[in-house]
């Protein structure tokens, strides 16, 4: 071979060695970016986004930087399924998607089929992480989102705290109002009360006249409301046109821009159950914060709680393809479930946050009654 042959093979083996070397590593992020839910799903890439930022800043994992690859779900299970094998195909390996409970169980079944691995940021359906429980290939779906069941618990028990005896309930009529819908009937039954009304509302709807009337028909002291802000934002504004004036314990979309958009000042005082406010105890919640502010330069963090799932949800992942060395599915799967150093978060330092059978990564410990106050999302009091 001649010398300027070996030299240009010895470049191009450069070349090659320093490209494989810049490539990055995958995340998925399939959210809806537009439409009715797209406010919480810009919040999941805001910290889906500076947890990434933080991560490469560092050096990356493996020597690689992480690379966000996002998609809009615009909130359609029937593209799910397609959009999620759209990700696979630009090379994934590992997500954090799911915002909407029917979006993530329409693309559940090929992220288990491809043994991907998925920390869902927000969506809360207590179904995600119980679907493929028993699958022979292992469940790859994970949560930093408190779930239905967790929030319906917390929901009613600061009712019955509050000593509210005559609950009305209202839930939209999607898979995520119902099955809140269900688990706060399990709750009550847990305080031996059963609620005096219960309706259901459309996505879409603006008029809750009808399901007002019949909870003041039947004498409510409060509602509990499952559903996305916007159409709770509609039941706190007719409910002040008709006078009511009955208290909101919404789920946790309640503390979003969606919501107080639409309820403006009617907003005031309503209280749902989050992971996330300001004004962390923790200090890797203040500096996430801190980075929040710095990037974003808005007089308050949008829709918290989402922000922190998706930039903690980034975090976790990072922590098991180190602890696995490797991109390889199932050993992100093996790792995320036996993950052996803390991992300090916005929502919580994790210590073992999931196991073989338990895919949950936020509880009691780690979630919090919330209420609006003069324009914020605060810590309600006890």
């Amino acid at each position: 071979m001649k010398p300027s042959h070996i030299a240009f093979a010895a470049v191009t083996l450069c070349l090659g060695s320093a490209t494989f070397a810049a490539e990055t590593i995958k995340i998925g992020a399939l959210l809806p970016l537009t439409g009715g839910s797209s406010p919480l799903g810009l919040a999941v890439r805001d910290g889906q986004r500076l947890a990434v930022a933080h991560i490469n800043a560092r050096g990356g994992v493996l020597g690689r930087n992480l690379e966000l690859v996002e998609l809009n779900d615009e909130s359609k299970p029937e593209n799910a399924a397609q959009n999620m094998k759209a990700l696979l195909a630009k090379g994934v390996v590992a997500c954090s998607c799911g915002v909407n409970t029917g979006v993530v169980l329409a693309y559940q079944p090929v992220m288990q089929a491809a043994k991907l691995p998925n920390i869902v940021p927000a969506s809360a359906g207590t179904k995600l992480t119980k679907a493929f429980q028993n699958a022979p290939e292992g469940n790859y779906t994970f949560r930093v989102q408190a779930s239905d069941t967790l929030q319906a618990q917390m929901m009613v028990d600061y009712a019955v705290k509050k000593g509210y005896k005559k609950i009305a309930l209202l839930h939209d009529t999607t898979p995520y109002g119902m099955g809140g819908h269900d688990d706060m009937v399990k709750q009550l039954l847990t305080h031996d009360v059963k609620a005096v009304s219960e309706a259901s509302f459309k996505i879409g709807d603006t008029d809750m006249s009808a399901q007002l009337a019949k909870a003041k028909e039947a004498g409510a002291q409060v509602l509990l409301v499952y559903g996305i802000g916007t159409e709770q934002g509609h039941i706190a504004t007719t409910g002040a046109k008709l006078g009511l004036n009955l208290p909101i314990i919404g789920s946790w979309a309640n503390a979003t821009d969606s919501f107080i958009n639409v309820a403006g000042a009617h907003a005031e005082g309503a209280i749902s159950p989050q992971t996330f406010v300001e004004g962390a105890n923790s200090a890797s919640g203040r500096e996430f914060e801190a980075a929040y502010r710095a990037e974003y330069k808005r007089p308050r963090i949008t829709n918290p709680t989402a922000a922190a799932g998706g930039h903690d949800s980034i975090l976790l992942l990072a922590a098991a393809i180190r602890q696995a060395n490797s991109t390889d599915g199932p050993k992100i799967k093996a790792a995320l479930e036996k993950l052996s150093t803390p991992v300090p978060g916005a929502i919580a330092t994790y210590k073992m946050p999931f196991s073989d059978d338990d895919h949950e990564g936020v509880n009691l410990s780690s979630a919090l009654m919330a209420i609006w106050k003069k324009g914020a999302i605060v810590r309600a009091p006890l």
